[in-house]
């Protein structure tokens, strides 16, 4: 029986000891970590536990880590998005100007909820194996563990570079074995390879798992990114054509549409997506309602993430939008220009340049829950991580990269595009397949915060964070889109300012001091 992981119950856990004040409360009762782990039901508990961290676990005033939370660091401050009138929180509008600091709010919560994560897979991981229960259940939660644990790191070390590896449940720490310096970003990446490599190996040999839950096919696909990420091209061909010829199931949806709706959620498209419920505790996608064009008739709207306008020739009001060539099956899926409203029927959109006709403001529209007009807060659409149609364009850039455009690169490529309805390519030099798939990449995954971590890997070895201002393709791309402020130090995060001061031997990233 599928089962579809949404908000269940957490065990509670410290990441850090941040005060030295001593409460003089005794507390009445306490469960401790050797006294939680004792039944199967506490083992998968404890694994849910980490997964609730995707979505909802978080500190009260703060965003889902994959609801706006990584929209705000990976779409906003690039090329694609900015913050739109809906958005008055300084931290944020910052970040999209890229004049963010270390004690910007937001940085901190990224590392925040991103090590409270990892503690909860630390403390499964260390405890699990000793439990008792059956054989088959334990190595499955412990493959997940370990494939979120990877995408936690993962997410850690494109941001901030060098960090802190901890891998032992920090509650049975100190605060002196805690206070650690940051591990070179060549362990990290090692740790994670090992994670989710050994997290494959958890799983039964083509299990296709419960579903939100991580599988063999989703530890796969998030190792074929990892290595594309490190540019070992020949790892991920081989690791992402392992995911394409599996028996995994995965394929492209035929409609690019029902990629998105909550009514096609977990299809076979998904490999790993984040759960998200309408009118289920607080728990549908809160990006939905920061899309929309605030001021209509019955429709709330806080029109908080706004495409990046910029001038390119004589259009003062380009942006992602208008790169979409016109049958491009995926920009009305991604982009809509008017909303309907359902008090009057009437709709509602704003022209952009009124000397140009049918000018309009494009909104993003991929996280849109028909069933939560009502409360557009209350969208049960998902956050996919990791889609197959991302898979085929992995394998087509590594094998681009190792071979140039062969026919296999060219069969993974043009599988994507012709689901949007695109011409097949052939023909190109290897510079040319690479740019045009540099440009299908964005298309396809807009507003699924990927930008950030792709500008940066797609400048190459100047993504240390330490190269001359001017070159490369994110400071290059940045600042064409008008982020003027954009400098060699974007393409790290700054350490956040708290976390120093909480831990001495943190050092901070080149020009952020």
């Amino acid at each position: 029986m599928n089962k579809i992981f949404y908000k269940l119950p957490a065990i509670a856990l410290v990441l850090l000891a941040t005060s030295c004040l001593k409460l003089k409360e005794e507390p009445k009762s306490f469960i401790t970590g050797n006294q939680f782990y004792k039944t199967a039901d506490d083992a998968v508990a404890a694994v849910n536990a980490i997964y609730y961290s995707l979505n909802n676990d978080k500190p009260e005033g703060q965003h889902q880590m994959y609801g706006s939370l990584l929209n705000t660091a990976m779409d906003m401050a690039s090329d694609d998005l900015t913050s739109g009138p809906g958005t008055p929180n300084p931290n944020v509008r910052s970040l999209a100007i890229l004049t963010h600091s270390s004690t910007n709010i937001r940085v901190e919560q990224m590392w925040q909820q991103h090590y409270i994560a990892v503690n909860k897979a630390n403390a499964a991981l260390q405890r699990i194996p000793d439990m008792e229960i059956n054989q088959e259940l334990k190595d499955r939660l412990l493959g997940e563990a370990l494939f979120l644990r990877a995408l936690f790191y993962f997410n850690l070390v494109r941001l901030y570079g060098d960090v802190p590896l901890l891998l032992k449940d920090q509650t049975t720490l100190t605060i002196d074995e805690l206070q650690v310096p940051r591990s070179p970003k060549e362990e990290v990446y090692a740790q994670i390879i090992s994670d989710l490599t050994s997290s494959v190996n958890h799983f039964r040999e083509g299990s296709s798992g419960e579903v939100g839950r991580a599988t063999e096919g989703a530890s796969k696909s998030l190792l074929a990114k990892v290595y594309l990420t490190m540019r070992e091209w020949e790892k991920a061909v081989q690791t992402s054509e392992e995911v394409i010829n599996g028996s995994y199931g995965y394929d492209l949806m035929e409609d690019y549409s029902h990629v998105f709706l909550p009514a096609y959620k977990n299809n076979k498209e998904h490999i790993f997506s984040v759960q998200f419920k309408g009118f289920a505790q607080s728990q549908g996608h809160a990006s939905t309602r920061r899309a929309i064009f605030s001021g209509i008739p019955g429709l709330v709207g806080s029109y908080g993430d706004q495409v990046q306008f910029y001038t390119q020739g004589n259009d003062k009001f380009f942006s992602v939008y208008k790169l979409f060539q016109p049958n491009d099956k995926r920009k009305n899926v991604t982009f809509v220009t008017s909303f309907k409203s359902p008090a009057n029927g009437n709709y509602y959109g704003q022209l952009n340049d009124p000397a140009v006709p049918g000018d309009s403001i494009p909104f993003f529209n991929k996280y849109w829950d028909p069933a939560a007009v009502s409360a557009t807060n209350e969208s049960s659409a998902n956050t996919a991580v990791l889609r197959f149609s991302e898979i085929l364009l992995i394998h087509a850039e590594a094998e681009n990269e190792l071979n140039g455009p062969t026919a296999k690169a060219y069969t993974s490529y043009n599988r994507v595009r012709q689901r949007a309805g695109l011409t097949p390519l052939a023909g190109l030099t290897k510079d040319q397949f690479r740019d045009s798939l540099y440009l299908d990449r964005r298309l396809e995954l807009v507003y699924e915060f990927q930008r950030w971590f792709d500008l940066i890997r797609q400048t190459g070895s100047e993504a240390t964070g330490v190269g001359p201002e001017g070159k490369g393709t994110l400071i290059i791309n940045l600042k064409k889109a008008g982020k003027t402020n954009a400098a060699a130090r974007h393409y790290l995060y700054p350490i956040p300012y708290l976390e120093i001061q909480r831990n001495p031997k943190l050092t901070q990233n080149p020009g952020w001091e």
